[in-house]
């Protein structure tokens, strides 16, 4: 029975991949993501149905768009895969099981998906654009305002330490989508406080902290390979993306998500 439930929360993983890889694309293009069809990038033909299976259309066309038979980016592939996977790894990390199924586990794992899709979307536009979206931004804020409701209501929990942050949170995105929209088209470090304070109220302050310290980590090796390559090199050559800042909000996303999952297990497998 569990791994029909694994297997389900797999496909649910992959349909995310997808509407994430979706939502990478068209959010910095202004474009609508709920109501207007899936397109080919390359030709602009609305996909049909079987264009548009998560992992399988991509195999089964063998990585080519049907109409105008140019590439399909491997990115989102990938994206469903490891979306997929780590939905499984998260139910995993909190002991999700037939035997240990409960109102309070359902809706942890219900809001920690939606929360880690959340994630997804913002270090996927990080990763391209060296930008973070509000609009993702306060996706997750709503995920975290209604999930603190429910821990109010029904887990009795005290909410004062979230009712702080909250407030941060709210007049830091008012600040930055009332006055710094006007000022700036993209107040980058703003967004990266929002997202570390977004990350703080769901996954605490201790997980924050070590997803910093991995995230520097990682950048540190990504700098130090960087620069090897760079020596190897008879001549250097100037990249306009190696000109880019470091997009730490792909960083401390991947690393935020990592760090939840170990963490998770720790707390539910002691």
């Amino acid at each position: 029975m569990d791994v029909l439930i694994y297997v389900y929360i797999f496909i649910i993983g992959i349909l995310f991949g997808s509407f994430c890889s979706l939502a990478i694309y068209r959010i910095p293009k202004g474009q609508d993501i709920v109501h207007t069809r899936s397109y080919c990038p390359k030709c602009n033909h609305k996909l049909a149905f079987w264009d548009m299976i998560p992992l399988f259309s991509y195999i089964f066309l063998g990585g080519k768009c049907r109409y105008c038979k140019k590439k399909i980016n491997p990115i989102n592939f990938l994206l469903e895969l490891f979306s997929g996977i780590t939905f499984i790894l998260f139910a995993l990390s909190i002991k999700f099981s037939v035997t240990n199924i409960n109102v309070s586990v359902i809706t942890y794992l219900i809001f920690g998906l939606l929360y880690i899709a959340g994630l997804f979307i913002i270090s996927g536009i990080d990763k391209e654009k060296n930008q973070i979206q509000s609009q993702v931004l306060l996706y997750i804020l709503v995920i975290e305002a209604i999930y603190i409701i429910y821990l109010y209501v029904v887990e009795k929990v005290n909410i004062y330490r979230y009712a702080i942050y909250f407030v941060i949170l709210v007049i830091l995105n008012l600040f930055n989508i009332l006055y710094y929209r006007k000022k700036v088209k993209n107040n980058y470090t703003l967004e990266i406080l929002i997202l570390l304070i977004e990350m703080v109220m769901f996954t605490y302050e201790v997980c924050t902290g070590y997803t910093i310290a991995v995230a520097l980590v990682a950048i540190a090796i990504k700098l130090i390979i960087s620069k090897i390559n760079q020596k190897r090199k008879k001549y250097v050559k100037i990249d306009k993306k190696m000109q880019k800042r470091i997009p730490f909000g792909f960083y401390l996303s991947i690393c935020n998500i990592i760090v939840l999952i170990i963490t998770n297990m720790i707390i539910f497998y002691r």
